[in-house]
C-alpha cells in the first residue's frame, strides 16, 4: 500500500470519529501524551483507560498513540531520562552508552523513575497542543459538514417549472 493510500485511510479514520469536538480532541490529546511517555508496550492500553476515566474518545486516544513510532522512541526515551534526572536533581551519568533502547533500560529503577517523570513533562506540551489543534480541526470540520447538509436541504429536490404554465398543444 502506498504512503498516499495509507495517509488517506488514516485521515478518513480521523474524520469519521464519533462525538463532539471536545470529546474527540481530549481523546487525541490523551493518546499523544501517552505516545510520548516511556510506556511502551502499554501506552495504548493506558491511553484507553485514561480516556475512559476522562470521558474522552477511546478510538481517538488509540489514534493519538500512533505518534510514537520506532524512529522517535529513542529520542523521547533519552529525552525523558535526561529531563527526569534534571527534575529529580540527580546528575546524569556521562558514561552511559546509548547504543540501544535495551542497553538504556538496563539502568534500573532510578532510570525508570527518571524516565517516567521526564516523560510526563515532555508529554504535557504536545498533549495540550494536540487538544487545542484537534478541537479547532473538529469544530471547523463539523461546521463545514453541517453547512453542506443545510445547503443540500435548501436545494429543491425537483426541478421547478417557469412561471408560465405550458399548455398542451392542440392538434
Amino acid at each position: 500500500m502506498s504512503v498516499k493510500a495509507r495517509t488517506d485511510r488514516f485521515l478518513k479514520k480521523i474524520r469519521t470519529l464519533q462525538g463532539d469536538p471536545h470529546y474527540i480532541a481530549l481523546g487525541m490529546a490523551v493518546g499523544v501524551f501517552m505516545g510520548i511517555t516511556p510506556t511502551v508496550p502499554l501506552q495504548t492500553i493506558i491511553a484507553v483507560v485514561l480516556a475512559l476515566i476522562l470521558k474522552a474518545s477511546k478510538p481517538a486516544a488509540v489514534i493519538g498513540t500512533l505518534t510514537a513510532n520506532p524512529l522517535t522512541l529513542p529520542v523521547f526515551y533519552i529525552g525523558s531520562y535526561k529531563v527526569g534526572k534534571f527534575l529529580l536533581g540527580d546528575p546524569i551519568p556521562t558514561d552511559i552508552q546509548y547504543e540501544s533502547v535495551a542497553a538504556f533500560l538496563k539502568l534500573g529503577t532510578d532510570m525508570t523513575i527518571a524516565m517516567l517523570a521526564g516523560g510526563v513533562l515532555l508529554g504535557l506540551v504536545p498533549g495540550i497542543a494536540t487538544y487545542f489543534i484537534a478541537l479547532k480541526f473538529f469544530q471547523t470540520f463539523r461546521g463545514r459538514l453541517k453547512n453542506r447538509k443545510l445547503e443540500q436541504k435548501d436545494e429543491p429536490d425537483t426541478l421547478t417549472l417557469p412561471d408560465k404554465q405550458l399548455s398542451p398543444e392542440k392538434p
